[in-house]
């Protein structure tokens, strides 16, 4: 028996508008979590700068901070982006430098617009937040011994570095669908398995991998991607081996 042609219209009807909106949801969902890379990523390398800058003057100085965060992902890709209040959305205030403890602590709030009709003004509130310690820097004497010299670790690590730059200190954060985890692997071949802190469950979308890591995570706040580098004696490193890209 063959439908008749008014009710076809009318599914049509009821049925376009929730794909429609199906897919701009999509896309705006792709779109938060590319503008969480970048922010995240300038944060990351805007507190490099910091850490430098506070040992000369013992105080954070937020402007210059949301400054350096803008310059690095580019005025033009937040001002077209979904970032509520463009460049000036970014908001750091509540970050401070803890001159007693050497360590910096770092806080960007700032909010994304939902796909709603503009007058409902629906947003939501993202965060980026981490500590560093605050860098400044050592001169090699000229007669050093050997058990001086100045190596890098991390907290959660279980090596040591001897170059600042090691591409195993610098994280490299992307996202990448859930369906095709199991064929991806690190620049050193290694699978990535489910980090325990912050999986608990299976992801319906996506996960959070490093290039260098073997962990995958469900949250970009999850302590295994944060990183405090701090430079210590060698004869202050205890159980930790040598890192094989960058000490002998």
């Amino acid at each position: 028996m063959m439908q008749p042609k008014g009710s076809l219209t009318v599914e049509a009807a009821l049925v376009l508008p929730v794909f429609f909106l199906s897919v701009v949801c999509l896309v705006y969902l792709l779109e938060i979590q590319s503008i969480q890379f970048s922010v995240r990523n300038a944060v990351q390398n805007a507190a490099r700068k910091a850490a430098v800058d506070v040992v000369a003057v013992p105080v954070l100085n937020p402007w210059k901070l949301e400054a350096d965060i803008v310059n690095l992902i580019g005025a033009e890709r937040i001002e077209r982006s979904a970032i509520e209040g463009g460049s000036s959305g970014l908001n750091c205030w509540t970050s401070y430098y803890d001159e007693t403890e050497g360590i910096i602590d770092i806080n960007v709030w700032y909010k994304v617009r939902l796909p709603f009709p503009g007058f409902l003004n629906l947003t939501v509130k993202l965060n980026e937040s981490f500590q560093m310690k605050a860098w400044n820097g050592y001169q090699r004497p000229q007669m050093e011994n050997a058990d001086d010299r100045i190596v890098f670790i991390t907290d959660y690590g279980v090596v040591y570095h001897e170059d600042y730059q090691c591409r195993y200190l610098q994280l490299s954060i992307r996202y990448v669908p859930v369906d095709d985890l199991p064929g991806v692997r690190n620049l050193d071949g290694s699978m990535y398995h489910a980090c325990e802190q912050c999986v608990h469950a299976a992801s319906m979308s996506g996960v959070y991998i490093t290039d260098y890591g073997n962990k995958y995570h469900h949250s970009l706040n999850c302590n295994g991607l944060k990183r405090t580098i701090r430079a210590v004696k060698i004869s202050d490193v205890t159980g930790r081996s040598a890192c094989s890209k960058c000490a002998q």
